[in-house]
């Protein structure tokens, strides 16, 4: 392994420890809504009929999978989204995002991508980003 190799790795993860906090703070500060709600609420916005099962939700959202059934449930609770039982599979829900919860996730949105833009993508080139994203990509689709 070379040194460009571990300085790749060291930085990915410094990058994330940095700005996905700031990225929470910013939610939190500004929507009232923490970064793991907000992870929730978008996958559950672009999936088809806005529902996952929690098994799908687990594998989509940046928290862990053990968290995702806390967060759910948080987000129930706060009228958000609906945990629904699967009727061909009583070990399994289903979690369906709400009109609050989508109205929640929209104006959360400019927030979140103003965030991004500021602490990630404006200290970059197109390119760079472009290079990013294949790059990581690589290793999501080897998984």
């Amino acid at each position: 392994m070379s040194d460009t190799d571990v300085a790749a790795w060291a930085a990915l993860l410094r990058v994330h420890a940095a700005v996905v906090p700031a990225l929470d703070r910013e939610l939190q500060a500004a929507c009232n809504l923490p970064l793991t709600w907000y992870d929730v609420l978008l996958e559950l916005n672009y999936a088809p009929g806005r529902r996952l099962s929690m098994g799908e939700l687990g594998q989509r959202a940046v928290v862990s999978r053990t968290r995702v059934s806390r967060v759910v449930d948080a987000l129930a609770e706060a009228g958000l989204v609906t945990r629904e039982s699967n009727p061909d599979d009583r070990r399994s829900a289903y979690a369906t995002l709400t009109e609050a919860g989508r109205e929640r996730f929209r104006a959360a949105a400019p927030v979140y991508l103003d965030g991004i833009r500021r602490h990630f993508t404006s200290l970059i080139t197109g390119e760079e980003s472009r290079t990013i994203a294949v790059a990581l990509q690589k290793i999501l689709d080897a998984r």
